[in-house]
């Protein structure tokens, strides 16, 4: 919306002045109410942003911090990798905050002016719209009254010069005319000079008329922007407070000016820098490599104690009790520790499956079309979904129910079905939380169709 000029400019809808015209400025008081509303809600779908995103970083740090501690990457390039994530973690919070200040202390501080601001009536509207409204009608209605004598005069004599120009084509075509007698064509010269004078009588009222409008415009004028005035101020407190509180928000969302946001970051180039591969070399060497401790073969004497047969039953004995460690990995701290991969058992496919089945319904999130879904962030219900026998997600199956389409339907999408009015269809699954019902045509298709367009037969 562009600004007009200081000295004023034409409008589609007329002038300002122009009788009725104020209520453009009284409905800018009903704008001011919605445009709050307008701005709490703009932040809030912004600060359920700032919620999901946290809620990704938290569940990406999650995830990889599991693989990376069970992966083969050690040392202080370990933990390196790990300062990113521990990084993701901090900025999670940083947009946890940021998100519990535009959907908490803004958002109630636009709430509070508003209600500050606007008074509801008991019948509907707002106490400012109705000062507003009552003192421009109260400025206007004297004028509007003049102006509507102007009106009538200025039609009149309008109205009084058309006859007089029909009476002047008469008398014209009377004297060119030998038919008409003497006496008819003073009759019409009689009608022109009574048109005349009514003429010029219709004139002068049109002229007073006008002249009194003239001397009232400028006490209308002075009322009137009197009225304007206080529409005005009561404008610019609102587009103060509005560019105030774009001030807080940009404050909330700055992070460039925000400490722990730096400090985020510092700290984690400085773990990054820290990674040193030739210690990582060494603990290796040490470790898994030529560094490692040998016992090497030695001589050793005989004895009777070496050349004992050992039984059965003590060689069972020790094999139950002897563990071979087959995975092992480094701690950061350099101390090597067991993982849980370091003891193994041997079992059917049939059964890795269905560890595999189980750990996946233990899982905290499920994929879901491709998209992790997490129970904890999630602002709205859950699907109605069920896990089949395969460990897959499907619909909860309802008994077939005869319904009956109440208007035509043509699907938009594969999926969808298409019925006319009155055709009868098979519900096969219960409506979703989108409103979408599963069923099966008399042709046997079978696909989604809006709930609220069909109904029970015999209902």
């Amino acid at each position: 919306m562009s600004s007009e000029d200081d000295a004023g400019g034409d409008t589609p809808g007329g002038s300002f002045w122009e009788a009725g015209n104020y209520r453009r400025t009284v409905k800018r008081v009903d704008d001011g109410y919605r445009l709050c509303n307008d701005l709490i809600s703009c932040f809030q779908e912004r600060a359920k942003i700032e919620k999901n995103y946290a809620q990704q970083l938290t569940e990406w740090s999650r995830k990889w911090r599991t693989n990376v501690e069970k992966g083969p990457q050690y040392g202080t390039v370990e933990k390196a990798w790990h300062a990113f994530l521990t990084a993701a973690d901090k900025l999670s919070e940083i947009h946890v905050a940021v998100r519990n200040h535009l959907a908490g202390e803004d958002s109630d501080k636009i709430k509070a002016w508003q209600k500050e601001a606007y008074h509801k009536q008991m019948i509907g509207g707002f106490k400012e719209t109705k000062e507003a409204e009552d003192g421009f009608r109260k400025a206007q209605k004297p004028w509007v009254k003049k102006m509507k004598d102007v009106e009538t005069a200025k039609k009149n004599y309008h109205a009084a010069r058309k006859e007089e120009k029909t009476a002047h084509t008469r008398e014209n075509h009377a004297k060119a005319d030998s038919s008409v007698s003497q006496e008819q064509l003073r009759k019409l010269q009689e009608r022109v000079e009574k048109c005349t004078q009514e003429a010029e009588k219709c004139k002068d009222q049109y002229e007073k008329m006008l002249e009194e409008l003239n001397r009232y415009n400028p006490r209308y004028m002075e009322d009137m922007e009197q009225v304007f005035e206080g529409c005005q101020e009561a404008e610019r407190k609102r587009l103060c407070f509005f560019k105030e509180m774009f001030l807080n928000l940009h404050q909330h969302l700055n992070l460039s000016t925000s400490e722990s946001f730096h400090a985020l970051y510092r700290d984690l180039y400085q773990v990054i820098m820290a990674a040193d591969n030739q210690e990582d070399l060494k603990w290796w060497r040490n470790t898994h490599g030529p560094g490692m401790v040998m016992n090497w073969p030695q001589f050793e004497e005989w004895s009777l104690e070496t050349q004992r047969p050992i039984t059965k039953k003590e060689k069972s004995g020790k094999m139950a009790d002897d563990v071979t460690l087959t995975s092992i990995l480094p701690t950061r701290d350099g101390v090597v520790s067991q993982t849980p991969l370091q003891t193994r058992r041997r079992f059917s496919y049939q059964e890795e499956q269905n560890s595999l089945f189980y750990d996946s319904l233990r899982a905290p999130a499920h994929v879901n079309g491709g998209k992790e879904d997490i129970s904890e962030w999630s602002d709205e219900d859950t699907p109605k979904k069920c896990l089949d026998a395969n460990g897959h997600e499907e619909d909860i199956k309802v008994p077939g129910v005869r319904v009956r389409a109440l208007y035509d339907y043509t699907g938009q999408e594969a999926d969808e079905l298409s019925f006319k009015a009155g055709e009868e269809l098979m519900k096969i699954s219960e409506e979703d939380e989108q409103g979408w019902c599963k069923g099966q045509l008399l042709t046997g298709q079978v696909g989604l169709y809006p709930a609220n367009y069909v109904e029970k037969v015999g209902s």
